[in-house]
Protein backbone atom coordinates (compact mmCIF):
# COMPACT_ATOMS: atom_id res chain seq x y z
CA UNK A 1 0.00 0.00 0.00
CA UNK A 2 1.49 3.60 -1.39
CA UNK A 3 0.35 6.78 -0.15
CA UNK A 4 -3.19 8.04 -0.39
CA UNK A 5 -3.77 12.05 -0.60
CA UNK A 6 -7.10 13.49 0.57
CA UNK A 7 -8.36 17.13 0.28
CA UNK A 8 -9.15 18.84 3.36
CA UNK A 9 -12.13 20.91 3.10
CA UNK A 10 -15.63 18.50 2.73
CA UNK A 11 -13.42 15.76 2.04
CA UNK A 12 -12.06 15.30 5.30
CA UNK A 13 -13.31 17.97 7.59
CA UNK A 14 -16.52 20.30 7.20
CA UNK A 15 -14.85 23.82 7.97
CA UNK A 16 -18.28 25.62 6.96
CA UNK A 17 -18.83 27.05 10.65
CA UNK A 18 -15.37 28.31 10.99
CA UNK A 19 -15.67 29.87 7.89
CA UNK A 20 -18.59 31.55 8.61
CA UNK A 21 -17.68 33.13 11.52
CA UNK A 22 -14.22 34.15 9.73
CA UNK A 23 -15.78 35.72 7.09
CA UNK A 24 -18.43 37.45 9.16
CA UNK A 25 -14.71 38.61 11.53
CA UNK A 26 -13.59 39.98 8.12
CA UNK A 27 -16.92 42.08 7.07
CA UNK A 28 -17.09 43.62 10.40
CA UNK A 29 -13.51 44.86 10.24
CA UNK A 30 -13.31 46.38 6.78
CA UNK A 31 -17.13 46.90 5.89
CA UNK A 32 -16.85 44.63 2.66
CA UNK A 33 -19.71 42.63 2.73
CA UNK A 34 -19.18 39.13 1.71
CA UNK A 35 -21.65 36.48 1.41
CA UNK A 36 -20.84 33.42 3.18
CA UNK A 37 -22.89 31.14 1.55
CA UNK A 38 -22.05 32.11 -1.73
CA UNK A 39 -18.14 31.50 -0.44
CA UNK A 40 -19.50 28.29 1.08
CA UNK A 41 -20.99 26.87 -1.94
CA UNK A 42 -17.59 26.77 -4.06
CA UNK A 43 -14.97 26.14 -1.52
CA UNK A 44 -12.07 24.75 -3.21
CA UNK A 45 -10.17 27.12 -4.84
CA UNK A 46 -7.56 28.95 -3.08
CA UNK A 47 -8.35 31.89 -0.37
CA UNK A 48 -6.87 34.78 -2.86
CA UNK A 49 -9.07 34.06 -5.74
CA UNK A 50 -11.93 34.10 -3.38
CA UNK A 51 -11.86 37.47 -1.34
CA UNK A 52 -10.67 38.68 -5.23
CA UNK A 53 -14.57 37.90 -5.90
CA UNK A 54 -15.24 40.43 -2.92
CA UNK A 55 -12.58 42.95 -2.81
CA UNK A 56 -10.37 45.54 -5.13
CA UNK A 57 -7.20 44.04 -6.13
CA UNK A 58 -5.32 46.07 -4.24
CA UNK A 59 -6.57 45.19 -1.23
CA UNK A 60 -6.55 41.17 -1.27
CA UNK A 61 -3.30 40.28 0.24
CA UNK A 62 -4.38 42.26 2.97
CA UNK A 63 -8.16 41.15 3.33
CA UNK A 64 -6.37 37.41 2.84
CA UNK A 65 -4.06 38.18 6.04
CA UNK A 66 -6.50 39.30 8.04
CA UNK A 67 -9.37 36.75 7.00
CA UNK A 68 -6.29 34.09 8.18
CA UNK A 69 -5.63 35.31 11.01
CA UNK A 70 -9.65 35.57 12.14
CA UNK A 71 -9.99 32.03 10.90
CA UNK A 72 -6.93 30.89 12.85
CA UNK A 73 -9.36 31.66 16.02
CA UNK A 74 -12.34 30.42 14.50
CA UNK A 75 -11.26 26.92 13.26
CA UNK A 76 -11.07 25.02 16.14
CA UNK A 77 -13.25 23.75 18.45
CA UNK A 78 -16.43 24.23 16.92
CA UNK A 79 -15.39 25.85 14.19
CA UNK A 80 -14.21 22.61 12.37
CA UNK A 81 -15.62 18.74 12.47
CA UNK A 82 -15.31 15.30 11.21
CA UNK A 83 -16.91 14.38 8.34
CA UNK A 84 -18.44 10.99 8.47
CA UNK A 85 -15.98 8.35 8.20
CA UNK A 86 -13.06 10.60 7.78
CA UNK A 87 -11.04 9.20 10.78
CA UNK A 88 -12.05 5.73 9.65
CA UNK A 89 -10.80 6.30 6.01
CA UNK A 90 -7.38 7.92 7.43
CA UNK A 91 -7.37 4.85 10.23
CA UNK A 92 -7.86 2.08 6.67
CA UNK A 93 -5.03 3.47 4.86
CA UNK A 94 -2.68 2.71 7.79
CA UNK A 95 -3.93 -0.50 8.72
CA UNK A 96 -2.83 -1.36 5.44
CA UNK A 97 0.76 0.21 5.66
CA UNK A 98 0.02 3.16 3.42
CA UNK A 99 1.09 6.98 3.63
CA UNK A 100 -1.72 9.80 4.84
CA UNK A 101 -1.20 12.34 2.89
CA UNK A 102 -3.36 16.18 3.07
CA UNK A 103 -3.09 17.99 -0.31
CA UNK A 104 -5.26 21.24 -0.07
CA UNK A 105 -6.08 25.24 -1.07
CA UNK A 106 -5.55 26.04 2.40
CA UNK A 107 -2.46 27.30 3.85
CA UNK A 108 -0.08 24.77 5.43
CA UNK A 109 -0.25 25.81 9.09
CA UNK A 110 -4.12 26.50 9.11
CA UNK A 111 -4.47 22.76 7.88
CA UNK A 112 -2.21 21.49 10.26
CA UNK A 113 -4.18 23.41 13.17
CA UNK A 114 -7.75 22.47 11.46
CA UNK A 115 -6.40 18.23 11.84
CA UNK A 116 -5.00 18.79 14.82
CA UNK A 117 -8.63 20.24 15.92
CA UNK A 118 -10.59 17.06 15.32
CA UNK A 119 -7.52 14.88 16.00
CA UNK A 120 -6.70 13.07 12.51
CA UNK A 121 -2.89 13.06 11.63
CA UNK A 122 -1.30 13.29 8.46
CA UNK A 123 2.07 11.81 7.54
CA UNK A 124 2.16 14.72 5.26
CA UNK A 125 0.07 18.05 4.08
CA UNK A 126 0.94 20.31 1.30
CA UNK A 127 -1.11 23.27 1.91
CA UNK A 128 -2.17 26.12 -0.55
CA UNK A 129 -2.20 24.41 -3.52
CA UNK A 130 -4.90 24.17 -6.35
CA UNK A 131 -5.47 22.33 -9.89
CA UNK A 132 -2.25 21.32 -11.68
CA UNK A 133 -0.24 22.60 -7.93
CA UNK A 134 -2.72 19.63 -6.62
CA UNK A 135 -1.51 17.15 -9.59
CA UNK A 136 2.37 18.23 -9.02
CA UNK A 137 1.78 17.17 -5.17
CA UNK A 138 0.68 14.25 -5.80
CA UNK A 139 3.00 12.99 -8.13
CA UNK A 140 6.12 14.49 -5.72
CA UNK A 141 4.81 12.31 -2.53
CA UNK A 142 4.20 9.26 -4.43
CA UNK A 143 0.23 9.19 -3.93
CA UNK A 144 -1.91 6.43 -6.00
CA UNK A 145 -5.07 7.16 -4.72
CA UNK A 146 -6.76 11.05 -3.97
CA UNK A 147 -9.43 11.57 -2.60
CA UNK A 148 -11.49 15.09 -2.72
CA UNK A 149 -14.52 16.19 -3.36
CA UNK A 150 -14.59 18.34 -6.30
CA UNK A 151 -14.02 17.92 -9.80
CA UNK A 152 -10.70 20.10 -9.74
CA UNK A 153 -10.05 17.32 -7.26
CA UNK A 154 -10.97 14.56 -9.87
CA UNK A 155 -8.39 16.45 -12.72
CA UNK A 156 -6.03 16.74 -10.43
CA UNK A 157 -6.08 13.00 -9.34
CA UNK A 158 -6.44 11.34 -13.07
CA UNK A 159 -3.44 14.11 -14.62
CA UNK A 160 -1.56 12.62 -11.38
CA UNK A 161 -2.16 8.83 -13.03
CA UNK A 162 -3.74 8.45 -9.77
CA UNK A 163 -7.25 6.72 -8.73
CA UNK A 164 -9.89 9.34 -8.68
CA UNK A 165 -12.01 8.72 -5.58
CA UNK A 166 -14.79 11.46 -5.24
CA UNK A 167 -17.36 12.22 -2.34
CA UNK A 168 -20.75 13.98 -2.83
CA UNK A 169 -20.12 15.88 0.83
CA UNK A 170 -18.52 19.23 -1.11
CA UNK A 171 -20.23 21.57 -4.17
CA UNK A 172 -20.31 19.18 -6.74
CA UNK A 173 -22.69 16.36 -7.26
CA UNK A 174 -22.37 12.86 -8.21
CA UNK A 175 -23.44 13.33 -11.83
CA UNK A 176 -20.43 16.63 -12.00
CA UNK A 177 -17.73 14.31 -10.52
CA UNK A 178 -18.35 11.08 -12.87
CA UNK A 179 -18.61 13.45 -15.96
CA UNK A 180 -15.13 14.61 -14.74
CA UNK A 181 -13.70 11.45 -14.95
CA UNK A 182 -13.94 9.85 -11.24
CA UNK A 183 -13.21 6.26 -10.44
CA UNK A 184 -15.87 5.80 -7.78
CA UNK A 185 -18.10 8.22 -5.98
CA UNK A 186 -19.19 7.81 -2.54
CA UNK A 187 -22.26 9.59 -0.82
CA UNK A 188 -19.09 9.75 2.07
CA UNK A 189 -16.03 8.26 3.24
CA UNK A 190 -17.43 6.01 5.33
CA UNK A 191 -17.78 3.73 2.11
CA UNK A 192 -13.85 4.55 1.53
CA UNK A 193 -12.66 1.47 3.58
CA UNK A 194 -14.44 -1.34 2.07
CA UNK A 195 -13.25 0.24 -1.15
CA UNK A 196 -9.90 0.59 -0.46
CA UNK A 197 -9.52 -3.09 1.24
CA UNK A 198 -11.67 -4.44 -1.90
CA UNK A 199 -9.24 -2.69 -4.18
CA UNK A 200 -5.94 -3.10 -2.54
Amino acid sequence: MSTVGFDLDMTLIDSRPGIRASLRALTQETGVPVDADVVISRLGPKLEWELAQWFPAEQVAHACKRYRAHYWEHCVGAGTGLLPGARAAVDAVRALGGGVLVVTAKSESLAHRCLESVGIKADAVVGHVYGDEKRDALIANGATIYVGDTVTDVKSALDAAATAVAVTTGPDDRAALLAAGADVVFDSLEEFPAWLAAAR
